[in-house]
């Protein structure tokens, strides 16, 4: 079948006309697609209209385990931008995103702060801890590291982009600052945040908390029973009374702990649920990045004996 050159662009003209200008809007945003929902809150809060942003990882997924679907990868290869956040918290993903890399504009934004500010890891030799997003002013830089990765991907948009990072850091040195002056309420003695795995070391250096993890940085590996015995020891020798949960994470092994100390005689409650690899769900205050961090420093300071605003930071504001 011959088809008739003026008459297909014609055709093709009434069509675009026919069109609704939102979705021509729709067309020209740059397409991202970003790991992890902290990584795609950054990503949304600096491109704004410019951008159309797609998470791969929602509420309550656990990063260290994700493997890339087949809807992932066809919305991966046909992204402007991918943005990751390295340093081995996308585990079973990395050999893909590295390859995907060689021939596309894939950027792992965590893996470009300075090592010197980077915790190590004891599951992995030679590696640092992922879980940068913990320590607000450490997200920060990574922050400038999407601000930075898409001005390269659309220099176009580079004064909104700009315009709008600041705004967005703007935020989260606001919430810097509340975070620090919720946890310093928290009695000395008391700041030993207990949780399923070791995702809240760049909190605990930040803010002077004692953090302990049932299993390691990695949910992948595995707490046998010497490791709860030696958990449960420490509770009951050290008076510790509240621990935590994790919306990404089994609490099978919190649970292990709470009925090893009640059968030494000393009663452990949960002092709450704790968002450590995800955000909330999408539409809610927790499922942004700011609304994740208030609402661990808020639940942790309420648990350990603190002072903090019923609503948080959000509450503050209103």
């Amino acid at each position: 079948m011959i088809i008739n050159k003026r008459a297909f662009l014609a055709a093709a003209a009434a069509i675009s006309m026919a069109l609704p200008a939102s979705w021509a809007v729709a067309q020209e945003r740059l397409n991202v697609v970003a790991t992890t929902g902290m990584i795609a809150d950054a990503v949304t809060n600096i491109g704004g209209d410019l951008v159309e942003v797609q998470a791969l990882m929602g509420a309550g997924v656990d990063p260290h385990a994700y493997r890339q679907t087949r809807t992932d990868i066809v919305a991966l290869a046909n992204a402007d931008l991918v943005v990751w956040n390295g340093l081995y918290l996308e585990a079973q993903m990395e050999d893909f995103m590295v390859g995907l890399s060689e021939g596309g504009n894939v950027v792992a934004v965590a893996e470009a702060v300075p090592a010197n500010l980077l915790l190590g890891s004891e599951d992995y030799e030679g590696r640092f801890d992922p879980h940068l997003w913990m320590n607000p002013n450490l997200w920060s830089r990574v922050v400038v590291n999407v601000r930075d990765a898409l001005i390269d991907a659309s220099p176009e948009g580079a004064d909104a982009f700009n315009a709008n990072a600041e705004a967005y850091l703007d935020q989260l040195r606001h919430l810097a600052s509340y975070t620090n002056e919720v946890l310093s309420t928290v009695p000395v003695e008391s700041r030993v945040v207990l949780s399923a795995h070791d995702a809240f070391n760049y909190f605990g250096n930040a803010f002077g908390f004692e953090v302990v993890g049932i299993q390691g940085i990695s949910t992948e590996s595995e707490a046998g029973l010497q490791r709860i015995g030696e958990l449960v020891d420490m509770l009951v020798s050290r008076d510790i009374r509240a621990v935590f949960v994790e919306t990404s994470v089994s609490d099978r092994n919190i649970q292990a702990l709470i009925e090893g100390a009640a059968a030494e005689g000393h009663e452990v409650v949960i002092g709450g649920e704790l968002f450590s690899d995800a955000m909330g769900e999408p539409g809610t205050y927790e499922g942004t990045y700011v609304g994740m961090i208030d609402h661990n420093a808020t639940t942790i300071s309420a648990a350990l004996g603190g002072q903090s605003p019923e609503d948080g930071m959000l509450g503050l504001l209103n």
